[in-house]
């Protein structure tokens, strides 16, 4: 229930003092709903982590991700779809992580007398694995998972057995559903 009063008719009058023009009514809206409704936020559920199986882990990205179906996602997405996401993922990493595999092994060879400057292009090497792992992901949620309320992302999270290393694992979140009773 809204209520509109107008405002004073009376201007205070203006510095010039020499115009007789009067300013126009201004409309005030007051609220009279004494009686709020509680508004319910959706919770987010736990984000569905994907870890990696490879045989080759440089720097944490592993060479490869599990490609089984997990059943939080029943309902969600299909089987295919899920698969058809992780064997893309899959081919980025078969691209990058054994080039720096082999990388990091020369690496290795030479650091003693590089004084550990040929370790360097590993660096980069996972920087840009990292980057189009990432350009992947936005790929995929763009065409397909944003629009079933579903969203890929890249995190670093720390390994099972122990806190101190960590991991690159594939995320994902299940939007929360738009609330249709709150107001924009």
């Amino acid at each position: 229930m809204s209520q509109v009063s107008p405002a004073p008719s009376t201007a205070p009058p203006s510095a010039s003092g020499s115009t007789d023009v009067e300013e126009p009514e201004i409309d005030v809206i007051s609220s009279s709903d004494d009686e709020s409704e509680p508004i319910y936020i959706p919770k987010e559920k736990e984000p569905i982590v994907i870890r990696g199986v490879g045989n080759i882990t440089v720097f944490g990205m592993n060479s490869r991700f599990n490609t089984e179906y997990p059943p939080e996602l029943t309902g969600y997405i299909a089987p295919e779809e899920l698969s058809a996401t992780l064997s893309r993922v899959n081919s980025v990493l078969k691209r990058h992580v054994q080039t720096s595999s082999r990388w990091l092994l020369c690496g290795l060879a030479l650091c003693c007398c590089s004084l550990g400057c040929s370790m360097w292009p590993v660096i980069c090497l996972n920087r840009r694995t990292v980057i189009a792992l990432e350009k992947c992901l936005d790929h995929e949620n763009v065409s397909l998972y944003h629009k079933l309320g579903l969203h890929w992302s890249l995190a670093r999270r720390p390994t099972e057995p122990s806190d101190r290393l960590t991991e690159y694992v594939l995320e994902l979140k299940i939007l929360p559903k738009a609330a249709l009773n709150i107001p924009d």
